[in-house]
C-alpha cells in the first residue's frame, strides 16, 4: 500500500528508491523556483514528473519502486520528465511464482456486509432486474433497437412495472462472416449467452434474422442454454419481417414484464458480488489515488467472500511480475503469462506493439510509457491472493481475485467482464470518462479534485482528496466499498442517472471477417 503524505508539499515522492516525484499541483519555476530544495527547472503540470536527482542517459526510471522506461538522454535535477527524454525499453522480469499468495483474513459469515439484491434460481443475485433483448447479429439491431424503444421511460410503459430496471437492446456489429469453429465466434457466442444468463438479467428476447451464421438454435445448443417462459428466441424472416417482429416482441416481452415485477430485493451476502474492475482516461494520479483506493476496495470485497475482477491485459504489461508474485498456484501464474505471450504475438500480426500506449488523453494527464500506465492500473487488484485467469467472457467461477483477458478498449474490456457475471463495476478516471454499462451500474471514481469539480454530475467517488492529503487510501476505499454496496442496492448511478449504456456492448471481435 502506498503512504501518500498528508502535507501541502507539491511533490509526491511514493517510494525511497524513486528518482522522479508526482506533481500535487502544477509548478511554474517562475513563481516557485525552489521547491522542498530542488530547482525546478521547467513547468511541471499537476500528476506529471520531475527528476529529483541526475538521471544519465540509459539509465532506468523509477516510480513506484519500480521502472517505467529509462531515460533516453541525460536528465538534470528539477527537469520534467516526459516523452521528450523517456523512452520505452523491454524489461526482463523476474517472477517468484506465488512468492506472495497469502489466503485472505476473511471476515466470519455471520458478520459480512450485506446488499439488497434480486436473488435468481439458481442462487445468482443480481443488482439490477433488466429484460434484454438480445441480437445474435448485427441485422436484427435496428429491430431489437425499435422493441426497445416501445419501452423507454419517456413512455411511461414501464410504470405499472416498478420492480423492473428497463428493457434494453443488447445489440453488436458482428454475427455472421465469421467460421463457428473459430476464435472470434468462440467470443461472440460467450459473450452473447453471459449476458443472456446474467444475474442483473430476469428475462431475454433473442431475436435473429433467420439466415446469420450464428444460428440461435447452435448458439443455445453449444451455450447450454434453452428457451422457456422468461428466455423466447424469434427470427425477423420466420415472423414475417420488419414490421411483424417488432408486433411479436412487443407481445412476448408483455407477457414477461410481470414474472420479472413480481422479483424484489432480498437482503443478501456481499459474497454474491463480482466487482469489474475498470480504468479509463487514466492521468498522473490514477496510480497514487484512485486505482489504490479501489484495491483497497477490492480487497475489502474479497475478505467479505465476494469477487474482484481486474482485466485489460494490454495495461498489465510490463506489471505482470507484480501479479504472478501473487498466484494462488504456479498454474495460475503460467496461465497469465500465457496470455501475455498470446497478445505479444497478437500485436504483432496487427502490426501493432504493446508498448503501443499510453493514449493522447493519457500522456496529457502525465502519464509516460505502458510500464507506467501499467505499474498504476494493477494496484485496482489490491494486494489479495490471485486465484484464477479467465479468457475473455468466460464465466467467472471461482471466488475471490480473479484477472481476465481482454483488450484495453474500455467497452470490449467491461463487456467480457460483464459477460463472465460481473454484476457491478468500478471505473477510475482521471481525465473524465463517462460511460455506462447495462445490465450492470458503473461507479466512475475520480482521480483527482480538479476534474471531479468540473464534471461532478458524472463523477460517483472522489478520490482526489488522497493527493491533496485530506484523505488516507484507507479512507476513501472504505467510502468505494460503502458506495459499491449502496450501489448494489438500488442506488443509482451518475452513469445511470444519464441513462447511459445503451452503446457500450461491444464484443471482442477477433479472427478473419469473411
Amino acid at each position: 500500500m502506498l503512504d501518500i503524505p498528508r502535507d501541502i508539499s507539491p511533490l509526491i515522492r511514493l517510494h525511497p528508491a524513486d528518482n522522479v516525484a508526482i506533481a500535487r499541483r502544477t509548478v511554474d519555476p517562475a513563481a516557485t523556483p525552489l521547491v522542498d530544495g530542488l530547482a525546478v527547472r521547467d513547468r511541471i503540470g499537476q500528476g506529471h514528473k520531475v527528476a529529483l536527482v541526475p538521471i544519465a542517459a540509459g539509465t532506468a526510471v523509477t516510480k513506484y519502486g519500480q521502472t517505467i522506461g529509462f531515460a533516453s538522454r541525460d536528465i538534470q535535477p528539477g527537469e520534467h520528465v516526459h516523452t521528450h527524454n523517456l523512452a520505452m525499453a523491454e524489461l526482463d522480469l523476474k517472477h517468484e511464482f506465488c512468492a506472495g499468495a497469502e489466503e485472505p483474513d476473511y471476515v466470519p459469515e455471520a458478520e459480512r456486509a450485506r446488499f439488497m439484491g434480486y436473488r435468481r434460481p439458481g442462487g445468482r443475485v443480481g443488482t439490477r432486474n433488466f429484460l434484454a433483448i438480445v441480437s445474435s447479429v448485427n441485422c436484427s439491431a435496428t429491430v431489437s433497437r425499435a422493441v426497445a424503444a416501445h419501452y423507454a421511460a419517456a413512455t411511461g410503459r414501464l410504470e405499472a412495472f416498478p420492480n423492473v430496471d428497463g428493457v434494453i437492446a443488447v445489440t453488436h456489429g458482428g454475427g455472421c462472416a465469421m467460421n463457428t469453429e473459430g476464435e472470434g465466434y468462440r467470443y461472440l457466442a460467450r459473450t452473447l449467452a453471459g449476458y443472456a444468463t446474467h444475474p442483473n438479467v430476469g428475462g431475454v428476447l433473442m431475436i435473429g434474422l433467420g439466415c446469420e451464421t450464428n444460428q440461435i438454435p447452435l448458439l443455445l445448443k453449444r451455450q447450454g442454454l434453452s428457451e422457456g417462459p422468461l428466455f423466447r428466441t424469434m427470427t425477423i424472416q420466420a415472423t414475417g419481417g420488419t414490421r411483424a417482429t417488432i408486433a411479436a416482441a412487443i407481445a412476448a416481452i408483455d407477457e414477461m414484464l410481470p414474472a420479472l415485477n413480481g422479483l424484489e430485493r432480498t437482503s443478501e451476502s456481499a459474497e454474491h458480488l463480482t466487482l469489474a474492475l475498470e480504468c479509463g482516461g487514466s492521468d498522473g494520479y490514477s496510480g497514487i489515488s484512485a486505482n489504490p483506493a479501489l484495491g483497497y476496495a477490492a480487497d475489502l470485497l474479497v475478505r467479505h467472500g465476494g469477487t474482484a475482477c481486474l482485466a485489460e491485459t494490454p495495461e498489465i504489461y510490463g506489471a505482470e511480475h507484480l501479479l504472478t508474485r501473487r498466484a494462488a498456484t504456479p498454474a495460475v501464474a503460467e496461465k497469465l503469462l500465457q496470455r501475455i505471450d498470446w497478445w505479444r504475438d497478437y500485436a504483432t500480426r496487427g502490426e501493432a506493439e504493446l508498448n503501443n500506449n499510453p493514449s493522447h488523453g493519457n500522456k496529457q494527464g502525465g502519464l509516460t510509457t505502458i510500464l507506467e500506465k501499467s505499474l498504476g492500473a494493477v494496484a485496482k487488484g489490491g494486494a489479495s491472493r490471485l486465484n484464477a485467469v479467465y479468457e475473455y467472457a468466460e464465466p467467472i467461477e471461482a471466488k475471490g481475485f480473479v484477472f481476465m483477458d481482454t483488450p484495453g478498449y474500455d467497452p470490449v474490456a467491461v463487456t467480457g467482464q460483464v459477460a463472465g457475471g460481473c454484476n457491478l463495476i468500478c471505473f477510475t478516471t482521471g481525465r473524465g470518462s463517462v460511460s455506462g454499462f447495462k445490465p450492470a451500474p458503473s461507479l466512475k471514481l475520480a482521480t483527482n479534485t480538479t476534474m471531479y469539480e468540473r464534471m461532478r454530475e458524472d463523477m460517483d467517488v472522489n478520490c482526489g482528496t488522497i493527493v491533496t492529503g485530506e484523505e488516507t487510501i484507507e479512507e476513501v476505499g472504505q467510502r468505494i466499498f460503502a458506495a459499491i454496496l449502496a450501489t448494489a442496492s438500488g442506488q443509482r448511478t451518475a452513469s445511470e442517472l444519464f441513462d447511459y449504456g445503451d452503446n457500450e456492448f461491444v464484443p471482442w471481435q477477433v479472427g478473419a471477417v469473411m
